[in-house]
């Protein structure tokens, strides 16, 4: 009889549920494969230069998950594998086609879902393999598929499947359980031919340094994977060879003769210096990678690890692991983002949520009391496994050891979530175990619809990651007063051109965080455009009150300033911008409008040039030192600037003909034609562009083309005196010839 006998669901073959697993996994989360990149993807996809094609690919490796320099700005994201298969992404689609970042990703996840098959069978049941084929054995297959089925439709899933940067999950979660594979694999005797590894006296070093390689993979696709070392450890000492948790405590070890003692000890040892040499070089290499600092997080990332005190400190860290349960508990109560005012801090012992802590925590201390009572048995071992799996990969975000800059990251419990599931079926068994048939049909019935719900919350959940105005409009259902969410909202509306929406979220964002800096300088923005330079200018002088370092708000004040005829402020608030930050381009090219304006010309093509030696591609900063340099009469320079900005703005038709017309000054009659037949290519309905082309013919001596040119203009626009007085001179011209 096997372990999972009592559990009332089939028992297939490891392929079979293999199939299974991967189709429900794929099937939660398949309506996401067409949505766009939303929230953190701009960030960490299409604003990364990392991704592209002209970037050195040593750079993936120098950069943090964000595309940017390791400095003290950085959050320190250094996740270098992932962004390599971001790069692999782009490549293989020729550009940022969101559809193909997606179907990768549920793909991902669907064979995650098939590791975990194994996974969970080895964590229950211990690795085994066929004496004969000397293969795995699929062993307590009815518990492993139920496990496997749970994680793989679970509804917390959905922002590491449906959203692109949440492949760092995946990626670390695939490396991570094969890690672990190798390690389980490696704890059998290298030359036994019993079915399960039970303290061996001899390991296999070549899986376990196996095992380390694919750690070190896990972790630089996100930092979680350091954590599989921790569970190899409780695998090999609960599991493997079946320490009891009180002994560990006590330091005692018994019923065991003396010279097996010694050998399968040395074992465990010699495995778990390799654990333990592992962490520590792999920490050596991250702190050194992070330039031994760690990343800085404001207050409104994480307001509960600024809390005074260390009791309320650790009052608050725990209602957030409570909630963290509560979501695998209860998915239903899913958002994008946790952040400001989303979870009000607790500031005092007489706050009723204090009561959800401690019924976490005598959660946990009854599950710890069957942990450690009596002779450990079987259902014991697992149930610490289980533990283990829920608590030991959500360490990296539980700030005991560092600040997080998050209070809750749903992508953060994708390992978690195993554990839960393998909680949830052993609970299961126990209850099997003592009711009657009719009740397990009841329970059967009940994992059918658990499985249907969760199956359905995953799609409707993936449905929000399609756009982001149904994402942060969900999240708005959830933390309706979460600032950061109604500020992203005003982002989208104002990025879709609805200012009015856009304006109403901004300033419900600013009623609910007054000192939201980016709220205030966007909010600005937008009142600036539609007229309102003086409330503009309120609101710009409140951000830098509250971040008098903020480059972006003192530039956008000068540009109000501009507005109300101030340009001596104007000017000083741009330099005073740049002083901040020497590389802000848009400050360059603003500071160079300035100064255009007041006909400092010398200046303000300075200005332009600081901002295109800065960004190659600044477009509009090419685009005005060409026509300022063609007014000036300084037309080989004009010319190349020129080219440099019709290569920017290959649509602007208008631009084509002023470089042309410039080609036509310094008599360069072949380029200037090219460059008019290039805009007539795009636009022919474009009179000027025929007239001004005639003008080129007749200059250059192609009477015939002139004429073509210039009677095409005039049937375009009859009335132009121009043209006609452009005709007279080609007639002339002409009978001059003959």
């Amino acid at each position: 009889m096997m372990w999972d006998d009592a559990l009332p669901v089939p028992k297939l073959s490891f392929s079979v549920a293999s199939v299974l697993v991967f189709c429900l996994a794929l099937l939660c989360f398949v309506n996401s494969h067409d949505g766009d990149f939303v929230f953190d993807d701009l960030s960490a996809v299409t604003s990364n230069k990392d991704l592209l094609p002209g970037t050195p690919f040593f750079h993936l490796f120098a950069h943090d998950f964000w595309g940017n320099k390791l400095d003290n700005t950085s959050h320190k994201s250094y996740r270098p594998i992932t962004v390599m298969t971001f790069r692999w992404n782009y490549a293989w689609a020729g550009g940022l086609h969101p559809r193909g970042f997606h179907v990768v990703n549920i793909v991902l996840h669907g064979l995650v879902s098939v590791i975990f098959l194994a996974v969970f069978s080895v964590l229950i049941s211990g690795y085994q393999v066929d004496q004969e084929s000397a293969r795995p054995v699929f062993a307590s297959p009815r518990a492993a598929l139920l496990c496997a089925v749970l994680f793989a439709v679970h509804p917390i899933h959905t922002e590491s499947v449906a959203s692109v940067v949440g492949r760092a999950d995946l990626l670390c979660a695939l490396t991570f359980l094969l890690s672990f594979l190798f390690y389980a694999r490696g704890c059998l005797p290298r030359t036994s031919s019993c079915l399960v590894s039970f303290r061996p006296e001899s390991f296999s070093l070549v899986y376990i340094l196996a095992s380390t390689c694919l750690c070190v993979v896990s972790t630089f696709c996100k930092e979680q994977g350091i954590t599989v070392i921790g569970i190899c450890s409780v695998y090999d000492i609960i599991v493997v060879c079946r320490v009891h948790p009180m002994q560990l405590l006590t330091c005692r070890i018994t019923h065991v003769r003396d010279k097996k003692l010694v050998l399968w000890i040395r074992g465990l040892v010699r495995r778990h210096l390799i654990l333990f040499l592992t962490g520590v070089l792999l920490l050596a290499a991250r702190i050194g990678i992070m330039g031994f600092a760690t990343p800085t997080f404001t207050y409104e990332d994480n307001p509960h690890s600024f809390v005074n005190g260390t009791i309320s400190r650790i009052l608050n860290y725990n209602y957030i692991y409570a909630i963290n349960t509560w979501l695998l508990l209860n998915p239903w109560w899913l958002c994008c983002d946790w952040s400001m005012g989303c979870i009000p801090v607790i500031t005092s012992l007489g706050d009723p949520r204090t009561l959800f802590v401690l019924a976490l925590w005598t959660a946990f201390g009854v599950l710890l009391y069957f942990c450690c009572r009596g002779e450990m048995n079987r259902d014991q071992r697992i149930l610490i496994t289980s533990l283990a799996m829920l608590c030991v990969p959500f360490l990296p975000a539980s700030n005991l050891f560092f600040r997080v800059g998050f209070v809750i990251a749903e992508r953060i419990l994708y390992l978690p979530c195993a554990g839960f599931c393998m909680l949830v079926v052993l609970g299961a068994r126990q209850i099997c175990l003592h009711v009657h048939s009719t009740t397990k049909k009841h329970l059967s019935a009940g994992f059918l619809v658990l499985i249907l719900l969760f199956v359905l919350r995953s799609n409707e959940r993936s449905k929000d990651f399609r756009d982001e105005v149904a994402l942060f409009t969900s999240g708005t259902k959830v933390c309706p007063l979460n600032a950061k969410i109604h500020y992203n909202i005003g982002n989208v509306q104002a990025k879709n051109n609805n200012t009015d929406i856009a304006v109403e979220e901004y300033r419900l964002t600013l009623k609910l965080h007054p000192q939201y800096n980016d709220a205030l300088i966007n909010l600005a923005v937008i009142l600036r455009k539609r007229g309102s330079a003086l409330e503009a200018k309120g609101l710009l002088d409140r951000s830098i009150s509250y971040r008098p370092e903020s480059a972006e708000a003192w530039m956008n004040l000068g540009i109000v300033q501009v507005q109300l005829n101030n340009t001596g402020s104007s000017e000083a608030s741009f330099l005073r911008s740049l002083q901040l930050d020497n590389r802000y381009t848009d400050c360059y090219y603003n500071l160079g409008n300035l100064y255009k304006s007041l006909g400092r010309h010398e200046e303000a093509i300075t200005a332009w040039q600081n901002a295109t030696q800065i960004s190659p591609s600044h477009a509009g900063a090419w685009k005005n030192t060409f026509l300022i340099l063609d007014q000036l009469g300084r037309h080989d320079q004009a010319l190349e600037a020129g080219r440099k900005a019709v290569y920017l703005f290959p649509t602007e038709t208008a631009l084509m003909a002023r470089v042309a017309g410039v080609y036509v000054k310094v008599k360069k009659y072949q380029e200037g034609e090219q460059l008019y037949l290039k805009a007539l290519q795009r636009d022919k309905t474009k009179y000027y562009i025929h007239h001004n082309l005639g003008v080129l013919y007749t200059e250059w001596g192609q009477y015939d083309k002139a004429e073509a040119a210039l009677l095409t203009a005039q049937k375009l626009n009859p009335n132009d005196p121009l043209i006609l007085n452009s005709l007279q001179t080609l007639h002339r011209e002409m009978g001059k010839i003959k």
